[in-house]
This record gives structure tokens, C-alpha cells and sequence, in this order.
């Protein structure tokens, strides 16, 4: 069996030279460019397990090979060398779909951690490539999950930053878990750390680990999370919360790579890839002065936003039936009824997934006959913002509002249903059927406007 063949592209003979030594020496094949049209004559010819490529060349930028690697689909990981202190330049080949880089002064231990990663990548693209579905933690079949799902797919082969937006109780750490089980490191560690939670004090023994000595109670070596992390993928959760004295040094250690124990006097290589996870607006957060603006350029390479829960109410259905049956375990399995369902769909959901899974948590309890219904579920309905926040005594209303002579409907529900369905018909023949419009005209979301418009069975003229 053939040994994995690296292209090496520089330009730099005295670099060239002492790439191919270490590749050689870590048992691999290697080709080696001078300049673009080289190496393009190369690729034409085979694949490779990994590329290397300098950005300056003779004949053009190396940033040039990731474009045309990526245009073309082809599952090889190409790695930039960046000159020392050209971090923009990292960046920009990170977004335009480089697996990696490598800084100069290209230091050897770096070089092997990066071609690891690659081979790893090489190893476990067969699955992928035979037609196998990926199986992701994030549920759900609307077009916004779908597009999701797909990016993380394509995310999981890179050593980029991702940085996951979103609002609280979106699934920002089930995505960053599902980007590492599809990554080349999924046989590696996975490490969550809330950045909120731990005391200012403490960070950067908690990041870095610590001496034994170093400070009182530090009775022995320990590891931080960098370092249980090696190897594998470490996840900033709500990395906004981090101190600015803390933010700088993390941006040393993104950028070089490298951690100092509290304690030590030497730093010490990490290989870990760094996916950070925030509900906040970080670029605002910048302009306020509150985060680093290098460190968002550095954790912000790819951005990954998760759409709240409001936006694919589509997906409740599915949601809701993923957490009844965790919820049930051994014991029966409860269902939501069609009311219930249906009430659910016409939800906000401030708190997104996490609040559904609050909501059907308690409506379990209440629940009889293995069926949930919408009292079951107790949901707290705002009052409508024309209404005042108390509202006058029953009595008061009914003696100002209701006439004794005024006609009742035979059901109060149809007779509702008969407004709403002539107040949307209006709405509708105002905009010309334009379904967008009219929702903004009624106040409501487009999906809200779907969904009442297939209750009141209202269709488009013909």
C-alpha cells in the first residue's frame, strides 16, 4: 500500500528543503512546486492527502489553490504559510476554504500536527463518500435546519474557528457537537466550557492548567481545558462573558498555538480546534469596546447562525416527538393531541428548544391517558397590546361591553374563526394575495399566516 502523498508549493528552496525532510521522515510521499503553474500541473495529474502552499509566489498568491480546490469540490485539505504576524492573511484563506495554516517561522512540531489532522481527515471521508446520511444531533426537516445541517457538514472538514450564534436554548452546543462527530477528530475529546461560569480569578489556571506550587492549594500538576481538550475540540460557550485580561490571553494561544501553565516558565504546543458559541451580538459588543476586536477576527473566521425556534415552527411536531419519547425512557410513550399540537405551533418560544422541552417536562405531569392536551400544557398567553395591563372587573365588562338584548352565537369558536377568516381575506385582497405583505399589514410572522391560513382553509383564488 502507497504511503499518503503531500504537495509542498514554496518558492523559498532553503523552507521547501526542510518540509520535505519532515515529511519524509514521518514516512509520507511528497511533491514539491516552485510556483502555481507547477502545482497546478500536479493536481491535474493526482490527489492528494494534503497541499502546502505559501500565499506569495512568483506567479501568484497560494490563496489562488483554495479557491480553485473548493470551486472544483475536490476532498483535499490545503494549508496556507502565512509570514509571521500576517494574521489577516490566515484569516482570508480560512473563510475562502483552507483546512488550516502554518505561520512562519514554520516550526516542526505544528507542521506534523497539521498533517495528522489532514490524514485523519483523509481516513474518514469513506464513509461519507459511499452515500451515507450523516446523523446529526440537530432535529428537524425545515428549509432553515436543513441549510444548517449541510453547513456543518462542510464545516466539520476544516480547522477554521466557528463561532455559533444564536439566541439561548437554539442548540448552539448540539451544533458545535455535531461539527466535531463529523470532523477528522471525532475520535478525540470534546470539551464544553461555560465562560460565564467560572470565576475571573481562576481563568487562566482553568484554561492553562497550573504547577504544583504555583499558588496556594495547588497541590499538583494539573491540565487545563486546552490540554484536555488535545487533539480534539474545544467549545467557548457564551465567550462573550470572558474578561478583556483573559481575551488577550487566549488570542496568544489561538495564535501561536501554544500554552503556558501558571506556574511554568516554558510554553507547551496544544492542537486543539476552537469553536466558540455566543446569544449575544459580538460586532456590537466590539464597537462598545467590550470584546477585542482581534479576538472576534480570530474566533469569528466562519460564522454559523442557528435560526430560533420561531422561524421553524414547522418543526415543533418533530421537536416535540424527539423529547416526549427521551422524556418517556422505558415507560409509555405520551403524545401531544391536535389541539395541542396545534397550539404549540402558534407559540413565540422566547427560550426557543429548551423552553418547548420545559413546557412538554411539565405538561407530562398533568397528562391523562397518555395524551397531552392544551390545558396539559399551560401555556402563558400574553395580553393583546391594545388591552390595558389590568383589565377591568368581569362584572364592570359585562354590564359596559355585552348589551343584555345582543345576539349570541350558536358556538363562540366558529364564530371567531369567521372574523379572523374575513379580517385575513382582507388583508389578502388588500395586497393583492401577496402573503408576506399581509402578514406585516396583520402584525404577524409569514409562518403564522401560513398556518392560520390552512386552519381557515383559505386558498388562492383561482
Amino acid at each position: 500500500m502507497s504511503s499518503p502523498r503531500i504537495l509542498v508549493v514554496d518558492d523559498e528552496a532553503d523552507l521547501r528543503e526542510l518540509l520535505e525532510i519532515t515529511l519524509l521522515k514521518m514516512g509520507l510521499d511528497v511533491d514539491s512546486a516552485e510556483t502555481l503553474t507547477q502545482a497546478r500541473a500536479f493536481l491535474a495529474q493526482r490527489d492528494y492527502a494534503l497541499v502546502l502552499t505559501d500565499m506569495r509566489l512568483p506567479d501568484g498568491l497560494g490563496i489562488e489553490l483554495v479557491h480553485e480546490i473548493t470551486a472544483a469540490a475536490r476532498p483535499i485539505p490545503i494549508a496556507v504559510i502565512t509570514a509571521f504576524g500576517s494574521a489577516d492573511n490566515a484569516v482570508t484563506a480560512l473563510k475562502a476554504g483552507a483546512f488550516d495554516y502554518l505561520s512562519k517561522p514554520v516550526r516542526v512540531e505544528q507542521l506534523r500536527q497539521v498533517v495528522h489532522s489532514a490524514l485523519r481527515i483523509d481516513k474518514a471521508e469513506a464513509p461519507v463518500a459511499s452515500g451515507t446520511v450523516p446523523l446529526l444531533r440537530l432535529a428537524g426537516e425545515s428549509v432553515a435546519m436543513r441549510d444548517v445541517r449541510a453547513q456543518i457538514v462542510r464545516l466539520a472538514r476544516s480547522m477554521a474557528p466557528v463561532a455559533i450564534t444564536g439566541e439561548s436554548g437554539s442548540g448552539k452546543e448540539l451544533a458545535a457537537r455535531d461539527i466535531h462527530s463529523q470532523s477528522a477528530r471525532a475520535g478525540k475529546p470534546f470539551v464544553a466550557v461555560n465562560c460565564g461560569a467560572i470565576p475571573e480569578a481562576l481563568m487562566e489556571a482553568e484554561f492553562f492548567g497550573y504547577r504544583k506550587g504555583a499558588f496556594t492549594g495547588a497541590v499538583e500538576d494539573r491540565d487545563g481545558f486546552f490540554q484536555a481538550a488535545s487533539g480534539g475540540t474545544l467549545l467557548l460557550d457564551e465567550v462573550a462573558d470572558l474578561p478583556l485580561a483573559m481575551q488577550v490571553k487566549l488570542l496568544r494561544a489561538i495564535q501561536e498555538r501554544r500554552v503556558r501553565k501558571v506556574g511554568a516558565t516554558a510554553e507547551e504546543p496544544v492542537d486543539v480546534r476552537l469553536i466558540s458559541a455566543t446569544h449575544q451580538d459580538l460586532a456590537a459588543w466590539v464597537e462598545q469596546g467590550k470584546f477585542r476586536q482581534d479576538l472576534y477576527y480570530r474566533l469569528n473566521v466562519i460564522e454559523l447562525r442557528l435560526p430560533p425556534l420561531r422561524e421553524r415552527l414547522d418543526d415543533v411536531g418533530m421537536l416535540s416527538d424527539v423529547i416526549l419519547m427521551r422524556l418517556a425512557g422505558t415507560d409509555a410513550l405520551t403524545l401531544l393531541s391536535a389541539d395541542a399540537l396545534a397550539a404549540l405551533r402558534a407559540c413565540a418560544f422566547p427560550g426557543n428548544v429548551r423552553e418547548l422541552e420545559n413546557i412538554l417536562e411539565r405538561a407530562l405531569a398533568f397528562a391523562s391517558d397518555g395524551v397531552i392536551e392544551v390545558a396539559d400544557l399551560a401555556l402563558r398567553q400574553p395580553l393583546p397590546a391594545a388591552l390595558p395591563a389590568q383589565a377591568p372587573e368581569p362584572a364592570v365588562v359585562a354590564a359596559a361591553s355585552v348589551p343584555p338584548d345582543t345576539a349570541l352565537p350558536e358556538s363562540l369558536p366558529d364564530h371567531l374563526d369567521e372574523v379572523e377568516r374575513q379580517i385575513i381575506r382582507s388583508a389578502l385582497a388588500r395586497t393583492r394575495f401577496n402573503r408576506t405583505q399581509a402578514a406585516e399589514l396583520l402584525g404577524i410572522s409569514f409562518r403564522q399566516l401560513r398556518y392560520r391560513m390552512q386552519r381557515l382553509d383559505i386558498h388562492e383564488p383561482e
